[in-house]
């Protein structure tokens, strides 16, 4: 990985030199400290993360080269005893790919992360990138995937066709780490296994636009014939508390996605809902899942110069076959699950914003409730402050189950450039 990163910051500057273009730089540098009020037996009660990040720019004209580094530190990684590690040190190369723009045409090639979807609690057709494992189970996190994209501006939209070259591992902490879910009895293999060729890429073709009416609506559609972002676990021996391996498998399908957001006065309306046709596979049947929501914005909150939204959204997943694997089996979280929340916006010069809510379980009686306290400070340095409280179900072996009753408290300070 170090000889990799040499090699990409040698090509940029031997851009720079050579064609004489503008180079631009940013990231920031961060701590982050998390303790873990309430958590099964023989985990860290809490953590320490050393985070950096360096996005790297250069332009000349209609040519851009574009790279994004993240590095992070864990503080039990540094001791000399093996058994507290917690396997959460690493560089990532998340983004390095050229773009060249046309009068009303693009293309690009190389790593870089891509976002679908409008929701606030999950983005379930966010599918083109996967997460990385040895991160906050409860953040997103996202590694970047090598991919060709072309895209056609048209006068209210984008289409685009993407041509996606890899599907990569996701690395996982040891036990120790408090979102860990596996038993201690379970090793997890990071090393993907594919049902179909491994060099068989994912094309993806999407439309999006905006209808200029009455009422503001955006629109985006995405077809995917490849591999899916879902994946499903398999032992290589009986789950009877004797050692064994976890791998993770990979299936193909084809798939059919839509985000959208509608305005309608001071209310916003959300959707995202697709269909996954799987290929013939052992384990996995055709679903659906579909989620909708609104934000309704109170301007000048009691009379200040504040703002208050009001969320509310629901999630529902759904599998047709049910000789397959069943939503637990898949760990997803967000199968029959009511989400109401409020947004508090300060509007100062700081971006002063605090989110919280619940996430109700409406089918196996567990919740999840959180708040954020996000500002910045001295124009450079970004505060983030969360609290999460998990309360699983009592009788199904749910993925929060897994983990276990769950509070925590966490401070987030970084410092950009």
């Amino acid at each position: 990985m170090k000889r990799l990163l040499k090699k990409v910051l040698f090509l940029l500057l031997f851009c720079v030199s050579t064609l004489f273009g503008e180079f631009e730089t940013s990231g920031y540098i961060g701590l982050n400290s998390q303790s873990y009020l309430t958590l099964p037996k023989g985990k860290h009660k809490n953590n320490f993360t050393a985070k950096q990040e360096i996005k790297l720019k250069y332009t000349k004209e209609d040519f851009s080269i574009f790279a994004n580094i993240y590095a992070q530190e864990d503080y039990y990684d540094l001791s000399n005893d093996d058994t507290k590690h917690n396997d959460r040190t690493f560089i990532r190369l998340d983004e390095l790919y050229l773009k060249y723009d046309f009068e009303n045409d693009m293309i690009s090639v190389g790593k870089s992360i891509k976002f679908w979807g409008a929701l606030e609690v999950k983005n379930i057709v966010n599918v083109f990138n996967q997460k990385d494992f040895r991160t906050d189970l409860l953040r997103s996190d996202e590694m970047g995937a090598y991919n060709f994209t072309y895209s056609h501006y048209t006068e209210n939209g984008e289409i685009s066709a993407i041509l996606k070259l890899n599907e990569p591992n996701q690395p996982m902490a040891t036990f120790k780490y408090a979102y860990y879910t596996f038993a201690p009895f379970i090793t997890y293999e990071d090393e993907l296994q594919k049902s179909d060729d491994n060099y068989k890429p994912s094309i993806y073709l999407s439309y999006s636009g905006t209808l200029d009416t009455e009422y503001a609506l955006d629109y985006a559609f995405i077809y995917e014939n490849g591999y899916d972002s879902q994946r499903y676990f398999l032992p290589d021996g009986p789950l009877d508390g004797s050692p064994v391996v976890f791998k993770q498998y990979a299936y193909t399908v084809n798939k059919f996605m839509t985000y959208n957001t509608l305005v309608i006065g001071a209310t916003l309306i959300k959707l995202e809902a697709l269909y996954a046709i799987v290929d013939d596979d052992k384990y996995i049947a055709n679903y659906s899942h579909i989620a909708f929501g609104f934000e309704h914005m109170i301007e000048n909150f009691l009379d200040s110069d504040t703002t208050l939204g009001v969320i509310a959204e629901y999630y529902k997943y759904k599998i047709y076959d049910d000789d397959k694997y069943s939503d637990l089996e898949l760990f997803e979280t967000m199968q029959n699950d009511l989400f109401v929340g409020l947004r508090y916006s300060l509007n100062n010069a700081n971006d002063t914003n605090i989110i919280g809510g619940a996430i109700i379980d409406t089918e196996y009686d567990e919740q999840t409730y959180y708040m954020q306290f996000v500002s910045r400070a001295y124009d450079s340095f970004k505060i983030e402050i969360d609290y999460y409280y998990i309360e699983p179900s009592k009788d199904t072996l749910t993925p929060n189950a897994l983990l276990g009753r769950h509070q925590r408290i966490a401070l987030d300070i970084s410092y950009y450039f």
